[in-house]
């Protein structure tokens, strides 16, 4: 399948944007992908060229203010902000029914998607998306590291991660000042944390009727809730070699399990 890039107009809750989209499209039902905080849309497009995945659709963007998206207010840029835009991007190629994946942000987003929007989701692959108050390593910063100058806190945001000695994690903080703007980092953060503490996302994520899978690196092989979602019939894929970011630490992985578990589904 080749790749289409493209930038498209919306307008989302009176916010003009401007989403740069990479699209892969075909008769069936695709695969939306959202990426990560400081991610792209660009993290999974080698789908696209994976054998076992050559007969799936494929969309995805990046997200308003990261990315080459543009946004004429960063400020309002929240997880409810970045659902309506998903929903907004899907009626925009006439998108009824899709498989959804998420990473990180992505995938707090994409579960938010999905519990609004139960019918239309055949299949939702996790990327170690917000689920409970442990998960917010990143997100939960804007107030243990409190700044009162957004590029201050992203410079050092930017040094923590790079630091941090987990995989992908240099590689990860080396393309962050270009793909995030600093004004949307507040709001992106507190939104994540304010969700996670607050916003039952277990018991959404449990309710889905689709077929779910959580994927994880093996350095949060700790997470406390994963006995839980395996018992709820949640399929685990516990990548080897890999932290928060598999794309980057053992892709090969990550599309074979991707791959699998779309065949299990059985759904276009």
């Amino acid at each position: 399948m080749s790749l289409t890039f493209e930038c498209i107009p919306l307008t989302v809750e009176g916010v003009s944007l401007e989403l740069s989209t990479v699209h892969s499209l075909n008769s069936t039902s695709p695969i939306l992908f959202l990426h990560g905080f400081g991610s792209s849309k660009e993290d999974l497009a080698d789908l696209t060229i994976q054998p076992s995945l050559k007969n799936h659709g494929f969309v995805a963007y990046d997200a308003p203010g990261c990315g080459q998206s543009a946004s004429n207010n960063v400020s309002v840029i929240d997880i409810p902000f970045l659902v309506a835009t998903a929903e907004a991007f899907l009626a925009r190629f006439n998108i009824d029914k899709f498989h959804l994946i998420g990473h990180s942000m992505g995938g707090l987003t994409a579960l938010l998607l999905a519990h609004q929007n139960p019918d239309r989701v055949l299949s939702f692959v996790n990327i170690k998306g917000n689920l409970a108050p442990e998960d917010c390593f990143l997100s939960r910063q804007i107030f243990m590291f409190p700044a009162d100058d957004d590029d201050a806190f992203m410079d050092a945001f930017i040094e923590r991660t790079r630091t941090s000695g987990s995989f992908g994690s240099a590689m990860y903080a080396s393309t962050l000042r270009v793909r995030v703007r600093a004004g949307a980092v507040r709001p992106i953060f507190e939104s994540m944390v304010q969700l996670t503490d607050h916003g039952d996302l277990m018991d959404k994520f449990l309710a889905l009727p689709c077929p779910r899978m959580f994927m994880f690196g093996e350095e949060m092989r700790g997470l406390s809730y994963l006995p839980l979602l395996e018992k709820e019939g949640v399929e685990l894929a516990d990548i080897v070699g890999a932290g928060h970011f598999p794309m980057y630490s053992n892709p090969i992985e990550m599309y074979r399990r991707i791959s699998g578990f779309l065949d299990r589904c059985g759904c276009d």
